[in-house]
């Protein structure tokens, strides 16, 4: 009997010291389906996320987090949900930045 297993692996951490008026990648988009997000606001302000680099999706305030856990769920067609590929995270300030920096981990299955 065979047994099967689908590991979780991280992608390299994305972070950014400089966060601008102007959204701006963190790192870079995803390199595979994503299984888990989690978002890290360690600057001095509020920080606005965005998945697709126009449209305002999160904010986060100053020392605020985000965690996502898709790999839990399903959706209404039996397949496992997760975050596309072509997705990615952009930042923007949104309020009294001073400094900091902001982190994205990503895990994918492999």
């Amino acid at each position: 009997m065979s047994s099967l297993s689908v590991r979780l692996k991280p992608e390299t951490l994305r972070t950014s010291a400089a966060v601008g008026a102007a959204y701006a990648l963190l790192g870079t988009k995803f390199a595979f389906p994503i299984k888990i997000l989690f978002i890290e606001n360690l600057t001095d302000g509020t920080v606005t996320f965005s998945f697709d680099g126009v449209n305002d999706h999160l904010v986060l305030p100053k020392n605020g987090t985000f965690a996502l856990d898709v790999s839990t769920n399903k959706s209404n067609m039996g397949t496992d949900l997760e975050i596309p590929e072509t997705y990615g995270v952009w930042a923007k300030e949104t309020a009294g930045m001073v400094g900091g920096s902001v982190y994205v981990t990503t895990f994918y299955a492999d």
